[in-house]
């Protein structure tokens, strides 16, 4: 039997949303992993108090663990059986507050033998037919660094317990959510397990900005190749370019290397590209020599 959830939260079943939500930031901060390191038991403690009030806070959701209890999940499968089994039956309908309706007679039986068999048949129990159930859905969030997702790649990952090795194509976006069909959480009576969703968080990258399949970074450049011209070696995700640069190349213009962006999600040997903007660095610690061929050369320009 699954922990009730108003018990784990420390709260009435009459509580209401407020009281739910002080109950659970509290309990939040009390058992963080962060503040429990290395203690298995707070961990566990910390996941059963997310799992409450993910289900408590939601009125949807509530009002189906109000009636269904550890079985929530199935209420729309249970709402479906009764009403095929009323349909079925010579005699009213299901009525009555709660999961299990009211205690009216019914022709040949009471309502709570009928329920008997209903919930027998669902989870194996008597001799009807067992209803197959599909394994609820989970969330999981994985957190790559931009070169990652650069590239197409494995990775390990924990859920529930168990490890699952996925590949990670190239180009996945920040956000995205990719579907891991089958291992989600174990069906009922022989019901197919549900799917797990991943969620991927891409970290910022400390020189290169993406924006869609393009990226973006600066590049410092001399002042002596900025008026002259010259060759300058830039960083690109795929390693080291040389790029030429135009004499009198001003400060803050731009550059593209086509193709040198982020790969596009799924689509094999599609690129962006790689915007590049120049930085023009004025020199600093200059000698008495160089500071006078300075104001040679604006001597020279004030009189040209």
């Amino acid at each position: 039997m699954a922990e009730d959830y108003y018990k784990v939260l420390g709260v009435e079943r009459n509580a209401t949303a407020d009281a739910i939500k002080g109950a659970y930031r509290k309990l939040a901060r009390k058992f963080h992993p962060d503040l429990n390191p290395n203690d298995n038991n707070a961990k566990k403690k910390f996941q059963e108090i997310n799992e409450a009030n993910e289900v408590l806070s939601d009125p949807a959701s509530r009002k189906k663990y109000d009636a269904y209890g550890e079985q929530w999940k199935h209420a729309e499968q249970f709402e479906q059986a009764k009403r095929e089994q009323s349909r079925g039956s010579q005699s009213g309908h299901f009525s009555g507050d709660g999961p299990f309706g009211g205690a009216g007679s019914r022709a040949g039986g009471t309502e709570a033998e009928d329920y008997s068999d209903l919930f027998g048949s669902m989870f194996g129990g008597g001799g009807g037919r067992q209803v197959k159930f599909r394994g609820h859905d989970l969330q999981a969030t994985s957190k790559l660094d931009l070169i990652d997702a650069y590239r197409t790649h494995k990775q390990m990952l924990t859920v529930n317990g168990k490890q699952i090795r996925i590949t990670v194509p190239a180009g996945v976006e920040n956000g995205q959510t990719i579907r891991i069909e089958g291992h989600g959480g174990p069906g009922m009576n022989g019901g197919p397990a549900g799917d797990l969703y991943i969620t991927f968080v891409i970290q910022d990258h400390p020189r290169f900005k993406r924006v869609g399949k393009d990226l973006h970074a600066s590049v410092d450049l001399d002042l002596q190749t900025a008026v002259l011209g010259g060759e300058v070696l830039v960083d690109t995700l795929d390693g080291k370019v040389k790029l030429k640069v135009a004499p009198e190349t001003q400060n803050n213009t731009k550059a593209k290397l086509k193709g040198k962006g982020f790969p596009v999600y799924k689509k094999e040997g599609e690129f962006g590209d790689l915007y590049l903007t120049y930085n023009v660095k004025l020199p600093t610690g200059l000698s008495e020599r160089e500071r006078e061929l300075f104001r040679e050369l604006a001597s020279l320009r004030s009189t040209s």
